[in-house]
């Protein structure tokens, strides 16, 4: 007997309907382009690499050689048999011929191996391996979606095989052939079912992998895109101002333009550090020039804030070592956002930063005296907000913002910090 084996795996996740419906279409072989059938050989990796005629050839060659070859010498151990004759030769390579259109028309070569395959079965030849060729074109009608045609082709060989076979002389004999065919086609169809139940948990692992690394990919643009906001829009919002300042001045009070000049070539430069540091990020294998940010450089952040004529207070900002690394940047981009929203934004004349450490969280208020968010960046369409409730978010905290009582506005954070790293 010639069989095949596998072994069922089951998936124990699950995947979203559509993708598992598009993956097994894949699978099968039934999803469609202009040129016809998706070709399933693209599940195997190294077939997938041959050329096209490459996958055509050498299975109806590999077939023909066994058919043929290993048929006939097992011919010369037969000597009751017909003789191996041309035709029989003939019926022996009809198979593996029909084997070249496996790709386009997988149906069609399944019957057309059948054809031959019945004919020889039914003959007096030698017996050998001459059902390679309907074996092979029917795990690949199985893999590509023909399952219809593949298992109609068994049902009706199983049918003529035990109507017509010529050698069967009694109800005894005719019983025992007719289970042991049955028994031999069951397994090859098991096979092929099997395999390409195996193919199809490959082909959702692979979907799988490729949908985290595209969530990954996704996750790490959203961040960097909120380090180039922070980054960006503080300093940018600051040369604006300093700018302002300069060209007001230049007019009446020439000498005095230069400090808000100053400001602008520091904030530039600190614009330049920090902007370099995200972009290395992108560079795979390469280490950040300047370190990442955080509440160690909150006097300067303070400084350059200043420097557009806010007064800004800060409280509590010692004691704040060893905190880990995502609390501690996102504590200071959160209050770096929050004080260039107080400059862009409040018209406020000053501005206090608290920050409160517990043995489980890290609190940070900003508060102003301003008139509040009246401008169209902050809430409506802007990144502002938005972009500090993500980074608390992600950190499994929260961040409120609105109007104080009586007058100004509020920015109010929690960042968890594990107890663990509390007390180290």
């Amino acid at each position: 007997m010639y069989h095949s084996r596998g072994r069922r795996e089951r998936s124990g996740r699950t995947m979203p309907a559509a993708v598992r419906r598009r993956t097994v279409q894949a699978v099968s072989g039934t999803l469609t382009t202009g040129h016809g059938v998706t070709d399933a050989d693209a599940l195997l990796p190294r077939v997938a690499k041959a050329p096209g005629w490459v996958r055509d050839v050498v299975p109806a060659l590999v077939a023909a050689a066994i058919q043929v070859g290993i048929t006939h010498l097992a011919s010369r151990g037969q000597p009751e048999a017909e003789p191996f004759d041309a035709y029989a030769i003939f019926l022996l390579l009809a198979g593996p011929a029909a084997l070249l259109l496996r790709r386009r028309h997988p149906s069609l070569c399944v019957v057309l191996a059948f054809v031959p395959t019945a004919l020889y079965g039914l003959s007096d030849y030698p017996r050998g391996p001459f059902v390679v060729a309907l074996a092979f074109a029917f795990f690949n009608a199985v893999l590509r979606g023909r399952r219809r045609a593949a298992w109609g082709t068994l049902v009706v060989g199983y049918v003529l095989s035990v109507a017509l076979h010529p050698t069967l002389q009694d109800e005894a004999s005719s019983w025992g052939f007719a289970a042991a065919l049955l028994a031999w086609l069951l397994v090859l169809g098991a096979g092929a079912e099997l395999l390409r139940s195996r193919l199809e948990r490959r082909a959702e692992e692979a979907a799988a992998q490729a949908e985290q690394a595209r969530r990954r990919a996704s996750d790490e643009r959203l961040r960097i895109a909120q380090e180039l906001h922070d980054v960006l829009a503080h300093n940018i919002s600051l040369i604006n101002v300093q700018a302002g300042v300069a060209l007001h001045l230049l007019d009446e009070r020439p000498e005095q333009a230069r400090p808000a000049l100053r400001a602008i070539r520091d904030a530039s430069k600190d614009a330049l550090g920090e902007l370099r540091s995200v972009l290395d990020i992108l560079r795979v294998g390469e280490v950040p020039r300047a370190p990442t940010a955080g509440l160690a450089d909150l006097d300067a952040l303070v400084e350059r804030t200043r420097g557009t004529g806010l007064t800004v207070e800060v409280s509590g900002a010692d004691g704040l070592d060893g905190l880990p690394a995502g609390v501690d940047l996102a504590a200071f981009r959160i209050v770096q956002e929050a004080l260039t929203n107080v400059v862009r934004h409040s018209g406020a004349t000053r501005a206090t930063v608290r920050l409160s450490r517990s043995p489980g969280s890290l609190v940070v208020d900003v508060d102003d005296n301003g008139h509040g968010p009246t401008g169209p960046g902050i809430d409506n369409g802007g990144r502002g907000l938005a972009g500090m409730r993500e980074r608390a978010r992600a950190l499994g905290g929260s961040l409120e913002a609105g109007p104080r009582p009586g007058r100004g506005f509020r920015v109010h954070a929690s960042l968890p910090v594990a107890t663990t790293e509390v007390g180290e």
